[in-house]
């Protein structure tokens, strides 16, 4: 079984379409052009007989900024970044993303670790059948 992620970006439709369609003197039929999603960060989810992995684009967070945990069925990443700034005001960079865990995943073997290139992988193996 092979699940490949698809970006949100490829599925909801974006804050201001972009219209592209057949024009002629009295028709026009519109089709919405979804943003590619090399212009936003996204995710890649992969589950096959190796495990279970989520890739996170979270370059702009330091790995104390972030927060992998499991609830129910879904595994849950937060991340928060505050940059201080001279003056009164500050920026907080925040997200807060969830992933189903396919039946078959071990939970209690879930890892997490952010790459040298800024990617967040949680991985996980699937649970081990036993022959009898």
């Amino acid at each position: 079984m092979s699940t490949a992620g698809i970006p949100w970006e490829k599925v909801l439709p974006p804050l201001v379409p972009r219209l592209n369609g057949t024009r002629g003197f009295y028709n026009w039929s519109p089709t919405l052009l979804i943003p590619d999603a090399d212009n936003a960060s996204s995710a890649e989810v992969c589950c096959d007989d190796g495990g279970f992995t989520v890739q996170v684009d979270v370059k702009q967070f330091n790995p104390k900024d972030l927060l992998v945990k499991v609830v129910g069925d879904f595994v849950e990443v937060q991340g928060k970044h505050e940059e201080k700034k001279d003056g009164p005001g500050c920026t907080t960079l925040q997200f807060s993303r969830r992933y189903r865990i396919p039946k078959g995943v071990d939970v209690m073997a879930l890892e997490s670790a952010v790459s040298p290139d800024g990617r967040l992988v949680i991985s996980a193996p699937m649970l081990r059948t036993s022959n009898t």
